[in-house]
């Protein structure tokens, strides 16, 4: 296994957001060794920066794969651990909403407030190329629609209605503000 480089940009509010996040990124049509190798570096990737998902482009690569990991018991007591490869996923359906802080990997220690779905079904190929459909809930389906986001060029501040809570929680970086940077 391999620990890729991760892609990093600067904060979104003070510069602009290069193509290497944005795509367009190329469908999987291959189910081979090649696609178990980056799955595999994938996840050593995300063990190493401790986070709870990783799609391809953030580590350079430029196919629609993305993981997911949320460890046992991290959103409730006996949650259990989630694993998920999905390979060219889409959203087929969505409900509820809410609002909750959250980050990137590729904007380190950058956090703000997102909406996304409580709720949702995702149709994607396993590692092997088998069309599978997973149905997902609050922390785990917000990871997912974050991750699927990467593939589609959306990062989480896209989705932010309110700028003012992008901020560094644990530095004095850069002050919250109340403006949308300029457009790319």
């Amino acid at each position: 296994m391999t620990t890729l480089k991760l892609v990093t940009e600067p904060d979104p509010r003070f510069g602009a957001i290069s193509d290497r996040l944005r795509g367009p990124f190329d469908k999987v049509t291959k189910f081979d060794e090649t696609l178990r190798d980056i799955e595999r570096d994938l996840y050593e990737t995300l063990d190493v920066a401790n986070g709870v998902g990783l799609a391809a482009p953030q580590v350079g690569i430029r196919q629609r794969i993305c993981i997911v990991r949320v460890p046992a018991c991290y959103e409730y007591e006996d949650s259990p651990e989630t694993r998920l490869t999905l390979i060219n996923p889409e959203i087929v359906r969505a409900g509820g909403q809410e609002i909750d802080v959250e980050g990137c990997l590729s904007f380190p220690d950058l956090i703000g407030d997102v909406p996304r779905y409580l709720a949702i079904t995702v149709r994607a190929h396993d590692i092997n190329g088998k069309v599978v459909k997973i149905k997902a809930r609050d922390y785990v389906a917000r990871v997912m629609q974050h991750e699927i986001d990467h593939l589609n060029g959306v990062l989480f501040f896209d989705r932010m209605t309110d700028w003012s809570t992008l901020h560094y929680p644990q530095s004095d970086k850069a002050e919250p503000v109340t403006a949308r940077p300029p457009a790319d």
